[in-house]
């Protein structure tokens, strides 16, 4: 590996990879050492708009990349219904230029996706042969980015991940912090289950990933699961805040909030092909969070 790009860069997980990458350690361990000396060239719109298909046809085959990773997407779910043109450019078609490029490049392609691809319904694990029957614009629009890759770049990685947050930008530790320090009280759902997974460990499955030429479909969340209100619990619990988390259902949170898109009720999924292949290092969920918490000034 000589040259990496990162689209979507300035984003969590873009942040995450460019962090360890330059550091050489996550907190899951040492990344691989063949990582040292690769330059990385980390893009987000305003280098390179990858709704683009000439400039990234342009980007990509001038820059002489060996890997690219793909952190860009629109992830606002509720966004997305009501701007689905925007989630399909950004989800799909963006997906698909990256594609089409790495392949004329005979480069990889990691490209990140998400479990809103799964129907959300099956209490029980999901590995990467469950089927897909997404039920929102996001879920749509990510499934059809995810076929476009497997598609057109036949060295592909494509991993999908769930409840995210990461040392930067917007997400569910941060917001709750936030509320826990101006609330006595909040009220947050509690029959919604799923893995939060920091940003860190994700792209450290991902670069050792892209060590390897075991192509093809990857669940990659923590292991262990957990519901949104006992998650932010633990938030509050290491912050030290006093404030209370109340329980709602989600039928309860959609009769407050009528315009708000439909949210998987169960968002577990099973990481068995890193088991098969590299190895699933992912941390529990809970573990994972409280060392970013004693570490991350928030």
């Amino acid at each position: 590996m000589r040259k990496l790009l990162i689209t979507g860069a300035n984003g969590q997980l873009g942040r995450e990879l460019q962090t360890i990458l330059s550091t050489g350690r996550a907190p899951i361990g040492a990344i691989d050492a063949s990582w040292t000396g690769v330059e990385v060239v980390a893009t987000d719109v305003d280098e390179l708009d990858i709704t683009n298909a000439r400039a990234v046809d342009d980007f990509v085959a001038a820059g002489g990349f060996d890997a690219i990773v793909n952190c860009a997407a629109a992830t606002n779910v509720d966004g997305c219904e009501t701007n689905r043109e925007f989630a399909q450019l950004l989800n799909a078609d963006a997906a698909a230029n990256l594609a089409r490029a790495a392949a004329e490049a005979d480069a990889v392609l990691a490209h990140v996706s998400t479990d809103y691809v799964l129907a959300g319904t099956d209490p029980m694990p999901q590995a990467e042969d469950a089927p897909v029957a997404p039920n929102t614009a996001y879920g749509e629009t990510k499934l059809a980015g995810e076929r476009a890759v497997a598609e057109l770049a036949p060295k592909h990685f494509i991993c999908r991940t769930a409840w995210l947050y990461g040392t930067e930008g917007k997400n569910f530790v941060r917001t709750m912090v936030g509320l826990g320090r101006t609330h006595e009280q909040i009220t947050v759902v509690c029959d919604q289950h799923g893995s939060p997974t920091f940003a860190g460990d994700l792209a450290w499955e991902i670069l050792a990933l892209l060590g390897t030429e075991n192509y093809g479909l990857y669940h990659v969340t923590a292991n262990g699961a957990t519901t949104w209100d006992i998650f932010a619990r633990r938030i509050m619990a290491n912050a030290g805040l006093g404030c209370e988390v109340l329980p709602v259902t989600t039928e309860e949170y959609a009769a407050k909030n009528p315009a708000s898109a439909p949210r998987p009720l169960w968002s577990i999924l099973d990481n068995k092909r890193l088991r098969d292949t590299i190895g699933d290092k992912m941390r529990s969920w809970d573990v994972a969070l409280d060392e970013f918490m004693r570490t991350v000034e928030l």
